[in-house]
């Protein structure tokens, strides 16, 4: 069983930044994929930026490139998400998810963390 735990989350005005952080339980995190995704208020959870098992490999969404990164280091169990020029339509909840197949995915998450609320004021 794996643990996800956020943290970082916050308010920030916007052309802020926040840095998320998701720290993992278990021994197998390194060889998990994980993601970051969001859910405001009316609307439907979606994948904002993951990053397979090694760090080679990222994906983000068009609405975050360029001001959105992700990282991990698998020595600490923790996977970064670091957020730059916010705006106030990045205001959601923001989860950490892990895929066990270890690669890029959009929908094979199988462990969720219980979510960090990050508010951009305009």
């Amino acid at each position: 069983q794996v643990q996800l735990v956020e943290s970082g989350g916050g308010l920030v005005q916007a052309g802020g930044s926040l840095r998320l952080s998701c720290a993992s339980s278990g021994r197998t995190f390194s060889s998990y994929a994980m993601g970051w995704f969001r859910q405001a208020p009316g609307t439907e959870r979606e994948l904002v930026a993951a990053i397979n098992w090694s760090g080679e490999r990222t994906y983000y969404d068009d609405s975050v490139k360029g001001r959105f990164a992700i990282s991990r280091d698998n020595a600490k169990n923790t996977v970064n998400l670091e957020m730059n020029s916010l705006k106030p339509e990045d205001t959601a909840v923001y989860y950490c998810a892990a895929d066990p197949s270890g690669i890029l995915s959009y929908n094979q998450y199988t462990y969720w963390g219980q979510g960090t609320q990050v508010t951009v004021s305009s």
